[in-house]
């Protein structure tokens, strides 16, 4: 029985036997999209937000076509979608590993497309855009007036998976099992699918100038390390909405959302000026979204949320509201308090605002606004993923932060009003006889004129 241990487990999708990059793609690609053939409320997440039909979904792999030129071309995958009348169409082109998407290639396959009339064209990889709806790669975009090209990294959809298998829910017990295995395939180390692991070669470079204080405007290397900046925030909503089982999505202004070029100039431009990285997250039903700030120079990362003080009591009630709830938090917690009326916040850290809360009080006789609730973590330099590196301390401190504090925080309510008991009526008595009575009981025909 103890030799049972080290037997492996029958899989569907088996990683075993994959030798060099292009077995690894091809059997990705056909674990894919024979799983969204099989598994109908997967492929609806995935196909559904594209404009495809809730009909029946066929896969092919390597489908060949013909160019004008006599040469043919490959595409690693088609989607097609049927219900009633309604045809839905996309190529799909598939990367593994650190492969990354090539122009030429996708403009040759958007031209297909284009020519049989096909909606979309798909591509996945391990790259991870900085906007959500933009692109890794940039192609003529004169290619895109008749076919629309939508990108999935493989964490998101990995992502998609976990969603749907373990919070949203599979109908038929036996295709549960079919996404179960693809999300087991995807896991591996294998599959190709990799996360998120690396800050790119600008990083260290930067990261360096900006401690000497010699990072420069003219430097391209700041818009690269914001690019990647924003693909970790990504990365980490991803991450954090596979355990909450929600979607969690990087904060962006209409703005940023119809020119990401917005976005990432601000960023590159914060990273010169102060040696900063920041960028919020929305998690659904949190008491605000979460704040991260990655300080370059002081080689911390620091993850807030804010939350409005009560509209009633006094300022020490308000404060001793709020320790309420942090009761568990650890007492390296940082606690701001903001009054109305004044541009300064009263800061003390959990441990002593616990022995003295009205060390927040700040200047008497004014009330408290809002408070904002902080931890700090000890930033990573390298530009790896692992111990010691900057996108693990990012996602440490996003995770913990919400663990610790952003599933805790809730918002004030007002109570609703109660009856009261005439006996709580408190009248002085100085002055009672000169009052008129308002109870019931003197309202009588005695009293009558």
């Amino acid at each position: 029985m103890a030799d049972e241990q080290t037997w492996n487990a029958a899989r569907l999708i088996p990683t075993s036997g994959i030798n060099g990059a292009e077995e690894q793609e091809r059997r990705a690609t056909s674990a894919l999209l024979a799983v969204m053939e099989a598994v109908r409320e997967f492929s609806r997440s995935l196909l559904g937000p594209l404009g495809a039909p809730a009909g029946h979904v066929e896969t092919y792999i390597e489908v060949p076509f013909d160019l004008p030129d006599g040469r043919r071309i490959y595409p690693d995958g088609l989607i097609r979608v049927k219900r009633a009348s309604k045809e839905w169409t996309a190529l799909v082109e598939v990367k593994t590993g650190a492969n990354t998407l090539g122009p030429d290639q996708l403009e040759q396959y958007l031209d297909v497309a284009r020519d049989r009339g096909y909606d979309y064209l798909i591509t996945i990889s391990n790259e991870l855009p900085a906007a959500a709806g933009s692109h890794p790669t940039v192609v003529d975009r004169r290619k895109l007036r008749k076919v629309t090209m939508h990108h999935y990294s493989w964490t998101e959809i990995l992502s998609h998976a976990v969603l749907q298998r373990q919070f949203r829910g599979v109908a038929d017990p036996d295709q549960s099992w079919i996404l179960g295995e693809l999300i087991r395939y995807l896991e591996h180390p294998k599959s190709g699918a990799m996360e998120f692991d690396d800050m790119g070669p600008s990083w260290v470079p930067v990261r360096e100038a900006v401690s000497t204080g010699t990072l420069r405007s003219s430097d391209k290397t700041a818009v690269d390390v914001a690019l990647r900046f924003d693909a970790l925030l990504r990365f980490a909503c991803l991450r954090l909405g596979r355990r909450l089982g929600t979607e969690v999505v990087p904060v962006s202004t209409r703005a940023e959302s119809q020119d990401p070029t917005l976005r990432t100039n601000a960023l590159a431009h914060q990273l010169i000026e102060e040696g900063v990285l920041s960028g919020e997250i929305r998690i659904p039903n949190a008491i605000s979204p979460m704040r991260v700030v990655a300080d370059l120079r002081a080689s911390k990362v620091t993850c807030s949320f804010d939350i409005d003080a009560p509209r009633t009591g006094r300022a020490l009630t308000r404060i001793n509201w709020l320790l309420r709830q942090l009761k568990a938090a650890p007492d390296s917690t940082r606690v701001e308090a903001f009054a109305f009326r004044s541009r300064t916040a009263m800061a003390e850290l959990l441990r002593d605002a616990r022995e003295a809360p009205a060390k927040l009080v700040g200047e008497p006789g004014k009330d408290l606004k809002s408070f904002t609730v902080a931890r700090t973590f000890t930033m990573g330099s390298k530009r790896g993923a692992g111990r010691g590196g900057f996108i693990d301390s990012v996602l440490d401190a996003v995770e913990t932060s919400y663990e610790e504090l952003g599933q805790v925080l809730k918002p004030w309510a007002a109570a609703p009003p109660r009856f009261r008991d005439q006996d709580e009526v408190e009248v002085d008595p100085s002055v009672s006889k000169s009052l008129v009575s308002t109870a019931m009981s003197s309202v009588d025909e005695s009293s009558a004129p």
